[in-house]
């Protein structure tokens, strides 16, 4: 099931796992005031995102949204990558079931990696705030970007880690 907590806390959680190096990597740098990294994630507009390409595969969408009402919200998971949500600025709901309880909507695999679900109303919520991170394995179906009140202006990063052969 899903990890999270501080981003340091998860952090240490993994440990030394080398799939998780790069996105740990860069994910410092976007915490760093002036890197080039944070300098991107603070210019960009309310509505866009960026990609960043990673090592191993891995990669990084850099985003910058309104959270929004539950429901209007949606689980989904991967087949092909780990998520690793991170907060930058803002704070969000993220609902997370085992996708064993979910009911499948649409499969989007392979051109797409997701998998979208039926909404469920016995979940687990995640509530992340600046600095907080989840990482979101294939089992775990998650509904991100709901807003903890009124909609607010979320600054975040996913980065998506290859599943281990």
């Amino acid at each position: 099931m899903a990890i999270f907590g501080s981003l340091a806390t998860v952090r240490a959680q993994l440990g030394n796992r080398p799939e998780f190096q790069a996105a740990f990597k860069y994910l410092e740098d976007c915490f760093h005031p002036g890197s080039p990294a944070n300098q991107r994630l603070q210019k960009l507009e309310e509505g866009k995102s960026d990609r960043t390409e990673l090592a191993e595969g891995a990669f990084g969408l850099e985003q910058v949204y309104r959270t929004k009402p539950r429901s209007e919200g949606f689980f989904e998971s991967h087949k092909a990558y780990i998520d690793v949500q991170v907060i930058v600025s803002g704070e969000e709901f993220i609902e997370v079931a085992d996708v064993a309880s979910l009911s499948l909507k649409e499969d989007k695999t392979p051109l797409k990696d997701v998998l979208i679900y039926h909404v469920l109303s016995s979940t687990s919520a995640l509530r992340l705030r600046t600095g907080d991170a989840a990482v979101l394995y294939p089992v775990d179906g998650h509904m991100p970007s709901i807003a903890t009140g009124a909609p607010s202006l979320v600054r975040k990063i996913v980065v998506k880690i290859p599943v281990p052969q």
